[in-house]
């Protein structure tokens, strides 16, 4: 299987030895995503809500480059960095989906994540 690289001016350019996604055959599997402005490059971290939604928006972006959006994602994994934040995230992340039709998930409270931001959120999807 060839290893198709996936990048798009619309979500945050890589900060490290990674790509924003990697699509083989018909699986696309995007790195963890943190709430960069990709115009900027700032981190957006008004608030949960806001970071959860920019997480979210640079997601669909790498989606659309692959040619996909968000019903063809079957697995995310969420990073927390307090699980008390929890209900926030949900209450953004739901309306990004179906719930008949929404992915498997696993939501993971952590020590720290890149930059200390809040949320990183990466996704399996397949056409």
């Amino acid at each position: 299987m060839t290893k198709n690289i996936i990048y798009t001016d619309i979500a945050p350019a890589p900060i490290g030895p990674y790509n924003q996604a990697i699509l083989i055959g018909n699986t696309l599997y995007t790195s963890g995503q943190i709430a960069l402005n990709p115009n900027t490059m700032e981190l957006v971290l008004d608030s949960i809500e806001i970071e959860t939604k920019q997480v979210m928006e640079n997601l669909k972006a790498i989606l659309e480059a692959a040619t996909m959006n968000l019903e063809n994602v079957v697995k995310t994994t969420i990073f927390i960095a307090d699980m008390n934040d929890f209900a926030k995230i949900n209450s953004v992340y739901e309306t990004y989906f179906n719930e008949e039709t929404a992915p498997a998930r696993e939501t993971v409270q952590v020590a720290c994540l890149p930059k200390n931001v809040n949320i990183e959120i990466s996704m399996i999807a397949i056409k």
